[in-house]
């Protein structure tokens, strides 16, 4: 190897460990509206919307620094959809509410372009893969008729169909992939460390248990995010 390669290497080591000392870690957390695929072409019916929430940490290593960064994170969040049939207001017929709302630990590996505006502030955008894993949630179905009001409720039920249990022999319709994958987009600013960011989340895989048809994008995770957190 020549002096030349010897020195660029060490140069190209140098600008690396730099980055990695300005690498910072911070709490995020926000809203989320979530629904779940009902349509081929991967759509929506947005009536069908479930309001819930996500919490978490990220951290921030530059990989070009002040421009772009490489921002994994591990957040607890919460998706789902409703369903409803039936007229609410006619005692006369029956109406029902479907609610599932399954929660998932997700682990979000974004790299985030940003573009300074002023001091210490900047717009950003950032576009990357995300990793989930099922470990709680309900399935909750409220009736009425004649003016009675039922309600039942139950937990969700998780098969172990992870990447690491492909055989998996706990599988029906009547439970949930525990593992979830897909993408992810976002948008927001930077300003003295405070990030307010908006973020859509695709699913690639469908949730429910022993469902890989596919044709379609059918029954498959969508979930949009309002944000707000801090970098140390």
């Amino acid at each position: 190897m020549t002096k030349k390669k010897i020195i660029l290497s060490f140069a190209a080591l140098a600008i690396s460990f730099g980055a990695m000392s300005q690498a910072r870690v911070g709490v995020k957390g926000g809203w989320n509206l979530s629904s779940i695929s009902v349509n081929s072409d991967g759509s929506v019916d947005k009536d069908k919307s479930l309001s819930g929430f996500n919490i978490g940490v990220i951290a921030d290593f530059p990989l070009v620094p002040s421009i772009l960064s490489f921002q994994p994170g591990v957040f607890y969040t919460t998706k789902g959809s409703k369903l409803t049939s039936g007229d609410p207001n006619n005692s006369a017929s029956v109406y029902r509410k479907y609610t599932t709302s399954p929660s998932y630990i997700e682990i979000p590996l974004n790299f985030v372009g940003k573009i300074p505006i002023g001091e210490d502030t900047r717009l950003f955008a950032g576009i990357g893969p995300y990793f989930a894993f099922g470990v709680a949630g309900k399935n909750k179905v409220i009736s009425s008729l004649g003016g009675v009001t039922t309600t039942t409720e139950t937990n969700i039920k998780w098969d172990d169909d992870t990447p690491f249990n492909s055989g998996d022999a706990n599988q029906g319709y009547d439970k949930y992939k525990r593992f979830d994958y897909g993408g992810n987009l976002m948008a927001g600013v930077e300003t003295h460390g405070l990030i307010l960011s908006a973020q859509y989340g695709l699913g690639l895989a469908k949730i429910n248990s022993g469902s890989d048809n596919g044709s379609n994008d059918k029954n498959k995770n969508r979930t949009f995010s309002l944000s707000a957190g801090f970098l140390f």
